[in-house]
């Protein structure tokens, strides 16, 4: 996904001379395109997180489009004032991309794991909060929240993510896409953690479970109408996917807006998530997926026992 995203980069600062992209010290040769053909729409703020958001938010405000890329946690948490008081409060339409989101580092243990950030940022107001299933998703959300007058966030994997999106998605921010059909078993995922859903998709058919999968596209705005859409077509349990904390993210969303709603029906609601704790023992992305059962065997054992 980020050499996706660098290259769509290159295009917009080329097409667009106020689009201008800060780098927290990272990914500097993966810009090495963008930084030949437009070195004056590049600066590189160095480790210093909080500095480089107030220098977004005051860009903006005077007529630029800044795109923030560095390691999720990094562009998060670390600057969290920053984002919202410089750029949410003060509606500076900011571009926010966190790289590695999830467990894209999970070998480097919890200061780089990202497991609360669309918790805290959906719970901010006027920021998008996106987390885009693929490349192809990825490069309609950055090119729409180029234009927004609204600051986004947008977090996405590391490298080598397929391609999920296939079935005529509707490429708009807050809109979700069936990448998947099915009947009576709906899964709502975010991320590139929806590749293991379809995989495990593939496993349960041969149980004589028929699950459609979607991609909310991220956490705030929830597509609403298309969950009203599903409870009139007769989905009932719901699974919610997601590679972040069990609190607070998709699955908190949707359980909110189900309560929200006034529905008649009953839905039965299954969140899967990482628990509300550090990792300490530590591996590569799919062996900790697998320690909590977000792997394709975990994923359908887990909607077996619904």
């Amino acid at each position: 996904m980020r050499d996706a995203f660098a290259k769509e980069m290159k295009s917009l600062v080329e097409r667009k001379n106020n689009v201008v992209l800060l780098s927290g010290d990272i990914g500097n040769r993966m810009f090495d395109g963008l930084k030949n053909s437009r070195p004056e729409q590049f600066i590189n703020c160095g480790i210093a997180e909080a500095n480089m958001m107030s220098m977004a938010a005051g860009m903006a405000l005077s007529g630029m489009r800044p795109v923030i890329y560095t390691i999720t946690p990094f562009t998060t948490l670390r600057c969290l004032e920053q984002i919202r008081i410089g750029v949410a409060y003060h509606e500076s339409p900011v571009v926010i991309v966190g790289t590695g989101s999830g467990l894209s580092y999970s070998e480097l243990g919890p200061t780089h794991h990202s497991l609360e950030d669309m918790a805290i940022l959906r719970t901010i107001p006027n920021i998008n909060v996106l987390a885009p299933a693929d490349k192809i998703e990825l490069v309609f959300q950055l090119r729409e929240a180029i234009e927004s007058p609204n600051p986004t966030y947008i977090r996405i994997g590391k490298k080598g993510e397929p391609d999920l999106c296939k079935f005529n998605p509707n490429y708009v921010i807050g809109k979700a896409n069936v990448i998947r059909s099915g009947t009576k078993y709906l899964l709502l995922g975010v991320g590139p953690i929806l590749g293991e859903a379809l995989k495990a998709a593939e496993m349960l058919e041969l149980e004589g479970v028929n699950l459609c999968v979607a991609s909310m596209g991220g956490v705030y705005p929830i597509d609403v109408d298309f969950l009203t859409k599903m409870i009139s077509e007769g989905f009932t349990n719901w699974i919610t996917l997601e590679e972040h904390g069990i609190v607070g993210g998709l699955g908190t969303a949707i359980i909110e807006w189900l309560s929200d709603s006034n529905n008649s029906k009953i839905i039965n609601v299954k969140r899967l998530g990482v628990p509300k704790q550090f990792i300490n023992k530590l591996g590569n992305q799919e062996y900790t997926r697998k320690q909590f059962g977000l792997d394709p065997i975990g994923i359908k054992k887990q909607i077996l026992e619904l």
